[in-house]
């Protein structure tokens, strides 16, 4: 199993990025971006599950946006309008289970990317 993210890089703020993370090696009914931004904990972003739903961070509600394309087995993460809090490293995360009411958890995920850094600047 692999997750290979692509995509970060510095943008400005009120900018956009678009993150791409290609999976092998399973289907995974949860995929998820979480972040960590520097000297803090790392926490889920955004969620997107197989059967179409999908959960949000309040910070990044009417933002953020994740899709998956089952058939590529990938998912993305666009980002718009962001702001400096949206620096960090953001991590790609699957699990082969349908995380219903865990998906905020790190520890329930499976496998994960490398990160891919996130850097906002003025």
């Amino acid at each position: 199993v692999q997750l290979v993210e692509s995509g970060g890089g510095l943008v400005q703020v009120g900018g956009s990025l678009r993150l791409v993370c290609a999976t092998s090696g399973g289907t995974f009914p949860t995929l998820a971006w979480f972040r960590q931004p520097p000297g803090k904990e790392r926490a889920v972003v955004a969620v997107g599950w197989n059967d179409g739903g999908k959960y949000y961070a309040d910070s990044v509600k009417g933002r953020f946006t994740i899709s998956r394309d089952n058939a590529k087995n990938s998912v993305y993460l666009q980002m718009n309008s962001v702001n400096f809090e949206d620096t960090g490293v953001y991590f790609c995360t699957a699990s082969r289970t349908r995380l219903t009411y865990s998906h905020r958890d790190s520890s329930m995920y499976d496998t994960w990317g490398q990160g891919t850094q996130v850097t906002v600047s003025s």
